[in-house]
């Protein structure tokens, strides 16, 4: 399952508004400004320029699991250092001011483990600062595996699902006992995209289609986008212009150690 620098960024102005929204909320260090701040799953580098944006004076890092991801976000911030990680094994050679990690973490399984594996690994007063799509019932994931589970394919990717996510309590719940501070908020975003509902599909084949049509050749592919954009055009009325006004929720986690 590879990512599509390219393909990701098609919205990469709506896809930016939460982590500009979750980067604005983190507190500053008390006693000193940021010194390091690291984006896990930092893509084609929308993200990093946010957080390095916020705090100027910090050396910030950013790691991807894609080649492609960090081509882009080399070409886009040359002076910033990317380089080729997994979040599930990452181990910092010092702790961290800031930790970053916009719609990145809901790829991950064991939230259990890891969201205080990462806490562990910040200075004193530093933060976790997370954004996770919270959309997994949302109509375009039903639809989504819907369609997975009821076409030709079906014995391919019936059964694809994503990682479990977890609700706001949840994670309060196991951030708290190791944190000075949990913020968790959860925003509903409705992004206008004027392509209709072919756009939907366009914005989803950047990320929640992925492991699906994955195993597929490129005539199945073609069908599973073919029936999906047709529940799509069922599911998300246009409006009068022929814009669909996409719904999507995300929850946000600030936890300062």
């Amino acid at each position: 399952m590879t990512w599509s620098a390219k393909q990701y960024t098609t919205f990469e102005q709506e896809r930016t508004r939460p982590v500009r929204d979750l980067v604005a909320a983190i507190p500053d260090l008390p006693g000193h400004a940021v010194r390091l701040a690291v984006d896990l799953g930092c893509g084609p580098g929308n993200s990093t320029e946010v957080l390095a944006q916020r705090f100027p004076g910090a050396t910030v890092t950013g790691l991807d699991n894609s080649e492609d991801m960090l081509d882009a976000a080399r070409k886009r911030l040359p002076g910033t250092a990317f380089c080729l990680a997994d979040i599930a094994t990452w181990q910092p050679d010092q702790p961290q001011d800031v930790i970053l990690a916009n719609a990145s973490l809901q790829w991950l399984p064991d939230h259990q483990q890891l969201y205080p594996r990462l806490v562990s690994h910040l200075a004193p007063g530093g933060s976790l600062a997370v954004q996770t799509p919270d959309n997994l019932e949302e109509p375009a994931h039903r639809l989504a595996r819907e369609v997975a589970a009821s076409g030709p394919w079906a014995a391919t990717i019936g059964d694809v699902r994503h990682p479990a996510r977890h609700s706001a309590d949840f994670y309060y719940a196991l951030l708290r006992p190791h944190c000075s501070n949990v913020d968790v908020w959860r925003t509903t975003y409705f992004h206008p995209l004027a392509g209709g509902h072919a756009a939907v599909v366009e914005w989803f084949k950047g990320s929640a289609l992925r492991p699906f049509v994955a195993p597929l050749d490129e005539e199945q592919k073609a069908g599973f986008y073919a029936a999906y954009l047709q529940a799509i055009s069922q599911a998300y009325p246009a409006l009068d212009d022929g814009t669909v006004l996409l719904p999507f929720p995300r929850l946000f986690i600030v936890a300062s150690r």
